[in-house]
């Protein structure tokens, strides 16, 4: 069973990341938190049965990965990129999902708790560390439109596209006249080759 860490424990954690806090490593902790809370889960875990979706990357992710246990390495944990600092929790033993946000009036209530400090960015860092969770977050139930079964797939699945001759894993690949093809074969690349050519890294 996971040891249930403190805020600050969590903080120190996520500032051995970056050598710094922000307030979005602040959030990403919170909802973290608040994911374990609602679905009565221990956190941060140390097997792979919660989930995590995160909306933008940077320093909030890792504070969501710090806080919950949810890894891109782990395979627990995917980007999302739509540029909100959001999260939305599964647990994959009994498929519950919830989405967690920064309250819409979270940066206001942060600076009025703290009128003083030199900054709103830092009213907005020791704020976000104090605020009760109804002033801080806001989350809702929702139901995913996305296969889990997909994404986690099956451990030590691979095949060689029949096209690149480069492995695929995870069940990525699509049959085509019964041979498998990656993504980047069937016009999904996020690159473009700027020649037919290539090397082999030797030693």
């Amino acid at each position: 069973m996971a040891m249930k860490l403190s805020l600050d424990a969590l903080l120190n954690k996520t500032i051995a990341l970056h050598n710094h806090l922000c307030p979005r490593q602040v959030l990403g902790v919170r909802m973290g938190m608040l994911a374990g809370e609602i679905l009565n889960l221990d956190l941060p875990q140390d097997d792979k049965r919660l989930f995590a979706f995160v909306e933008t990357d940077g320093c909030f992710a890792d504070g969501v990965a710090v806080a919950s246990g949810c890894w891109l390495g782990h395979r627990t944990m995917r980007l999302m990129d739509y540029g909100r600092v959001a999260a939305t929790f599964v647990d994959t033993d009994t498929a519950e999902a919830i989405r967690i946000w920064p309250h819409p009036e979270s940066r206001r209530f942060a600076e009025q708790a703290h009128p003083h400090e030199e900054s709103n960015w830092k009213a907005q860092l020791i704020g976000y560390q104090s605020l009760p969770n109804d002033k801080l977050l806001g989350w809702q139930p929702v139901e995913l439109t996305v296969s889990m079964q997909e994404i986690i797939s099956k451990p030590g699945l691979r095949v060689i596209c029949s096209r690149c001759g480069e492995e695929v894993l995870n069940e990525r690949e699509e049959i085509v006249d019964e041979q498998p093809v990656c993504p980047a074969c069937l016009g999904e690349a996020y690159y473009q080759q700027t020649t037919d050519k290539y090397e082999l890294v030797s030693h």
